[in-house]
């Protein structure tokens, strides 16, 4: 359907997370993958999505040269607790503090996603509450030694074990938790394609 609609764009997915590749493929959406390096670091007075907005947006500085009929999409995920950004642990030790603090409380998840063609820039962001069960330091340490989260934010991945066993309640959209509000990206589109 979509698909139609856009088939005189070349949308490009600035992405290397299988997880949003493999989204795209199920929205039924035809793009190419091209991804470019960049140091995601944001001003410290940026808060919770401004943080999201701002490195989805500095993703696509980087794509200087589109074409007239290209839109590149670019997007952030972090976890959002105690007024602070959750972002990829750096190692075993780091991922442990960061699921005992999410263990037993509330956090959110902000993902953005940026739309940029050579005529305009859209930027979209999600929130998600997601409520964690009190998890032992045996769940965690199995978690971290048997799924390597070093490629998530916030240490987890929510559709992998510790989302089965650990996680109480969620508000909003489960598909942004795992990094892409898909219904948003699908309605931007689907208002890009209708321009």
């Amino acid at each position: 359907m979509l698909r139609e609609k856009l088939k005189n764009y070349n949308i490009i997915l600035a992405s290397g997370s299988p997880r949003r590749q493999a989204f795209f493929k199920e929205l039924n959406l035809d793009y190419t993958i091209k991804v470019k390096e960049i140091k995601e670091t944001y001003p410290n007075h940026l808060t919770s999505s401004q943080i999201t907005d701002y490195l989805s947006q500095l993703k696509a500085s980087v794509f200087t040269n589109l074409n007239e009929n290209d839109i590149l999409i670019t997007s952030d995920t972090i976890v959002w607790k105690d007024e602070k950004a959750l972002e990829k642990p750096k190692d075993f030790e780091n991922a442990k503090a960061m699921l005992q603090n999410l263990s037993g409380e509330m956090h959110e998840v902000i993902t953005s996603v940026c739309f940029t063609s050579k005529d305009f820039q859209i930027t979209v962001n999600d929130v998600t509450k997601v409520w964690f069960k009190k998890l032992s330091d045996e769940e965690i340490d199995f978690y971290i030694k048997n799924y390597k989260p070093f490629d998530k934010a916030g240490s987890y991945g929510i559709q992998e074990w510790i989302g089965y066993i650990g996680i109480e309640k969620i508000e909003g959209c489960y598909f942004n938790v795992m990094g892409l509000p898909t219904r948003l990206v699908y309605k931007t589109l689907t208002q890009i394609a209708n321009r």
